[in-house]
């Protein structure tokens, strides 16, 4: 027996096992950083979430058996990294490479509904809401055949499934992600719920061992004022760098969808060619007007003096080449790797389109 471990046993330092200490240590860790990964997700902190992210999959992986107590913030991490990544098609959590991150994401939701003592109307409008994008998401990138392939897997024969998964077939035959179904069930409205959710486990689970620790201290020294000033200043910065990034992204995006939108003007209606509903054919009817006046105005050139150049034969064969290699979605790393005049993403995609419904 060495030492050090004599004197424990003889009174002066009370002896504990390493191996139940790293363990309780991990649990308070554990605890902090989903409570930050979920703070961060609902404030939408993205350097700070992927900061927790990686902290929160290092400890979770860490764990040779997870106890129930430590289950559901296993899964509610799990949840939220692949919620965030959810329309990254290119992301892998799983080692079956068909599944995406949001379908990897509704086995997490299904752990975790198993772990709540109830189930109320939130928990069912995320589980539809997953399932949905599951298959909108695909069919955004162009996936037909992966998205009609994924709906063998989400649904089973029950008949409570039945009625969501007919219209999701329907709407995958239609090769029409523009649909209304999956237009009011979007994206940016599973967010918001899981965020709901999520405010709610803070509610619940808010207050951990660490947090307490910390917050002790940082008073003690009497801190407390300035940590809070420098997170909401850093917070706020952070947004608006976010706000100016978007702001300057959707300008370059709007130019860029006035020059493909000239297509009609020089005889290339099949790009044009689509289901529409209502609203959105009223809204495409008054940007072509816009666009009408402003060639009476102007002529036909077009922003930044470009002047649309029809579509080559070699560049056709170009496109389609970029696709067989870098897949339908990736148009920066085909226009990045291929000889096109003057051409952009956005152009590249539409093309494609046209391209599709020519075939």
């Amino acid at each position: 027996m060495s030492e050090a471990r004599r004197e424990q046993e003889g009174g002066l330092v009370p002896f504990v096992p390493s191996a139940l200490a790293e363990a309780v240590a991990a649990d308070w860790v554990l605890e902090f950083s989903c409570c930050c990964l979920c703070r961060h997700f609902v404030e939408e902190c993205g350097s700070e979430f992927r900061r927790w992210r990686d902290v929160a999959q290092a400890v979770s992986n860490g764990f040779s058996k997870v106890t129930t107590h430590q289950k559901k913030m296993v899964y509610l991490c799990q949840l939220l990294i692949r919620i965030a990544d959810g329309k990254r098609l290119e992301c892998q959590f799983e080692n079956d490479t068909r599944i995406s991150p949001l379908e990897s994401a509704l086995s997490f939701w299904t752990l975790l509904e198993r772990e709540e003592s109830k189930l109320n109307t939130l928990h069912e409008e995320i589980r539809r809401l997953i399932q949905i994008q599951v298959v909108a998401v695909y069919m955004e990138k162009g996936y037909y055949k992966q998205a009609a392939e994924v709906l063998d897997r989400l649904f089973t024969d029950t008949e409570s499934h039945k009625p969501l998964r007919m219209k999701l077939a329907a709407i995958v035959k239609s090769k029409d992600p523009y649909v209304p179904l999956l237009q009011s069930f979007s994206y940016n409205l599973l967010l918001s719920k899981v965020k709901s959710y999520v405010e709610l486990f803070l509610k619940e689970n808010g207050t951990n061992f660490l947090l307490q620790a910390a917050t002790k201290q940082v008073e003690s020294k009497g801190g407390e004022l300035s940590v809070l000033q420098n997170k909401t200043l850093n917070v706020k910065e952070e947004r608006e760098n976010q706000e100016r990034e978007n702001h300057l992204e959707a300008k370059q995006r709007l130019t860029e969808e006035l020059w493909s939108t000239t297509d009609w003007l020089t005889g290339d209606i099949t790009s044009l060619i689509r289901p529409f509903s209502k609203e959105r054919c009223r809204t495409s009817n008054v940007q072509r007007l816009k666009v009408l006046k402003n060639v009476e105005e102007h002529g036909n050139d077009l922003p930044c003096g470009r002047r649309r150049q029809p579509w080559t034969y070699e560049e056709d064969k170009k496109l389609k080449s970029g696709v067989r290699e870098f897949g339908v979605g990736n148009w920066t790393k085909i226009l990045i790797h291929g000889d096109f005049n003057n051409r952009t993403s956005v152009m590249l995609k539409d093309r494609w389109r046209t391209l599709c419904k020519i075939k």
